[in-house]
């Protein structure tokens, strides 16, 4: 009887130390992806944990993270944020906090970056201009002595260059590339000449 005891008392002790860790306590990856990332100064932590997060190497501002330390079975995370980049307007962290029963790969991080005006002046046009930048591109008409075009992520690279040129004129672009920094841009100037 007192064996019967000694067993059950062990299974019980067994059981609940199992519970305890979940049986792959330290396994278990806690991460996910980012988005809007273009320059260092984004660090996630969570705990005592500290995760920064750089911008990757291809320039799309995306990729996935992950804590370099793993987690448990049942273990409690809440992702905040240290410190965010200072080109950006916010940062949003989707699915933050939970309670880890797999690898959690859900947690996801948004930068919106801050955008900076491209805008300019035009000289003597006497017919129907395009200039571009990138995929954005603006027409203009004979006697137009400025123009902008869309804005330009902060720390990005542009270049205002002729798409199409008037009749009978050709048209150069002074200042016209460059990386946005923390101000508009607005010194793009164009001159037309016969």
């Amino acid at each position: 009887m007192k064996s019967s005891y000694l067993r059950a008392g062990a299974a019980l002790a067994c059981a609940v130390a199992l519970s305890a860790c979940g049986g792959s306590d330290g396994q278990l990856v806690l991460g996910g992806s980012y988005a809007g990332v273009t320059k260092t100064g984004l660090v996630l932590t969570n705990g005592g944990q500290e995760k920064a997060i750089n911008p990757p190497a291809d320039g799309s501002g995306a990729g996935n993270w992950a804590f370099d330390n793993l987690i448990s079975t049942d273990d409690r995370y809440n992702v905040e944020f240290k410190s965010k980049p200072s080109n950006v307007s916010d940062c949003k962290i989707e699915n933050a906090s939970g309670r880890a029963g797999y690898h959690v790969y859900s947690v996801y991080v948004t930068c919106t970056p801050n955008f900076r005006g491209l805008s300019g002046t035009v000289a003597n046009l006497k017919g129907e201009l395009v200039l571009v930048n990138g995929s954005d591109n603006v027409t203009l008409q004979a006697g137009a002595t400025s123009f902008k075009l869309a804005n330009v992520a902060e720390d990005s690279p542009y270049g205002v260059s002729v798409l199409r040129q008037p009749a009978d004129q050709t048209c150069t672009v002074s200042n016209g590339s460059g990386t946005a920094r923390q101000a508009d841009i607005s010194n793009v100037s164009v001159t037309c000449t016969p």
